[in-house]
């Protein structure tokens, strides 16, 4: 695949990248709401998060004309994407919200997300709602309880109306199963929306949800972030406390916020994260800090740039020409953009990803594959990934786990030299929506259902926070995205960079998918102040 680009005390300046932007062509793209001295208009369903919630909290909407505008949307959309799944009753969901107003003004301090309706990813359980994992074999299963991060969305004020698609136990970043079958892309219905909070994703970029929640392994919140044009966060390791991580062996796997703006992303993640004494790994955290954002400085900020990493990962044409429009608005903010590749062999990191998540998987789905009649329930790439973990030994997972260790390290110098880390969040556009995997990528044959992700999976390797912003759209329309990766710990740096990048994005935020607000009537309920 090439030589590598290592890092030894020098970096190697990207030529030609000083922005095609000025600063003040890029000012007049600004993202601005429609805003009256009252503060926004038009559709609530287009309206922040964080401006519903306010607007609930003041009286100046109700939680009902909030509850049936996003429903009303869900009507007319969700038939043609399948994003949402398992949704509940209507009359049920309008009294839910009406004791949400109820409470407003009794003196009973409201949630930070009081008013708002929320379906959660399919693989994560919520008490009196589906709960398949898009797998034939939990078909006709309700879940009994809530999960932590569950659990504190609820405490935080939304009612959950139902679900959002996932891939068969969130294996593959193409949302499609058995159950619920294939959700759309809305950019292009032909194409995949991404996986595996494809579901997430979608319901977020048709303004059917005002946030969402996701969960990322292997790029599960990134990839879908990236293919519909909204924002993603894979935080660290213990920063949302999960149930699935409830032992003393770390994860890879994380639960986290997906949202259409920052600000929104940033005020889901500030309830959603900080320490559990279920989760033992969980960390405490200043998620009052994690609220108030603010966008950070990037002039004269090294931000370093791994495109192919040195050739070593493959991308489909047009995708790295379409990152670097991302990178052409971090330099047209005075940020010095530098081409970094960790100093380890990628393959060999590869490979720990690859035994790690056969091990872990594999854990978590033996005992389906033990019974005979479940096995028979299970997809392909489940069974190989469960067989692939039976046929590691104690000594050879502590062995992947040194070579992940190794990885982590180098990428940390990567921060010994730069502010931040820029990488693709995805190596090829959406692909048709027939196909279950991408077989070749960049002319390179994938050997498994996950290689074409690698670009993610290696973020993932490293354990560091990483916020998928838009990039841009190709030729056809498509979009794609890149993940801003920070140091460990640096969930508020990446908000903050997130934060700076969305006032400069406009030209890609304000780009809305075919099928858009102007294709239905009466899409979300107008309210004029």
């Amino acid at each position: 695949m090439g030589g590598l680009l290592p890092l030894r005390g020098r970096d190697v300046v990207i030529p030609g990248m000083t922005s095609r932007f000025s600063i003040a062509a890029l000012a007049g793209t600004l993202v601005r709401r429609r805003e009256t001295s009252d503060g926004p208009s038009g559709p609530l369903t287009a309206w922040s998060a964080r401006d519903l919630v306010a607007a609930i909290a003041t009286r100046r909407i109700s939680a009902v004309e909030v509850m049936e505008a996003f429903l009303d949307r869900i009507d007319a959309l969700n038939p043609t994407v399948n994003a949402i799944i398992g949704l509940q009753d209507r009359g049920a969901m309008v009294r839910a919200a009406e004791a949400s107003d109820r409470v407003v003004g009794a003196g009973i301090p409201l949630g930070a997300l009081h008013g708002l309706p929320h379906a959660v990813k399919d693989l994560e359980p919520v008490a009196g709602l589906p709960f398949t994992m898009g797998s034939p074999i939990f078909a006709h299963d309700i879940a009994g309880h809530d999960s932590l991060p569950v659990e504190r969305l609820r405490r935080a004020g939304v009612t959950f109306i139902g679900k959002t698609n996932t891939p068969e136990f969130g294996l593959g970043s193409h949302t499609v199963n058995p159950i619920w079958g294939a959700t759309r892309n809305p950019y292009d219905l032909s194409r995949s929306a991404g996986g595996s909070s494809g579901g997430a994703a979608v319901a977020l970029a048709l303004d059917m949800v005002p946030l969402a929640d996701g969960s990322d392994y292997g790029g599960s919140l990134r990839n879908p972030a990236a293919w519909n044009n909204v924002y993603g966060f894979r935080t660290g390791m213990g920063c949302i406390p999960a149930d699935t991580n409830d032992d003393w062996l770390p994860s890879p796997g994380v639960v986290g916020p997906m949202a259409r703006n920052v600000g929104d992303l940033a005020l889901m993640l500030s309830v959603m994260a900080g320490r559990d004494i279920r989760a033992p790994l969980s960390e405490a955290c200043d998620t009052a800090a994690l609220r108030m954002v603010e966008p950070a400085s990037l002039r004269g900020k090294r931000i370093g740039w791994s495109g192919d990493f040195g050739g070593a990962v493959p991308f489909d044409p047009g995708v790295l020409d379409t990152c670097r429009q991302a990178l052409d608005r971090f330099a047209a903010m005075g940020a010095d953009i530098v081409e970094v590749v960790p100093d380890f062999p990628v393959e060999e990191a590869w490979r720990a990803f690859v035994g790690l998540r056969h091990w872990i998987n594999g854990s978590g789905m033996i005992d389906l594959y033990r019974d005979p009649a479940k096995r028979a329930g299970l997809k392909p790439e489940a069974i190989w990934e469960i067989e692939g973990g039976m046929a590691l030994s104690a000594y050879d997972v502590s062995a992947l786990s040194a070579v992940r260790t190794r990885w982590s390290r180098a990428v940390a110098s990567v921060f010994r030299r730069c502010d931040l880390w820029i990488v693709p969040s995805a190596q090829v556009f959406p692909f048709p929506i027939e196909q279950d995997w991408p077989r070749h990528v960049g002319g390179v044959t994938m050997t498994s259902y996950h290689e074409w992700m690698k670009v993610a999976c290696l973020v993932t390797l490293a354990g560091c926070p990483a916020l998928a912003v838009p990039a841009g759209f190709n030729d056809g329309g498509l979009p794609m995205g890149v993940q801003i990766v920070a140091p460990v710990h640096g969930e508020a740096a990446c908000l903050a960079a997130a934060a700076a990048y969305e006032e400069v994005a406009g030209d890609v935020l304000s780009r809305r998918p075919v099928l858009n607000r102007d294709s239905v009537q009466n899409p979300g309920g107008g309210v004029t102040p």
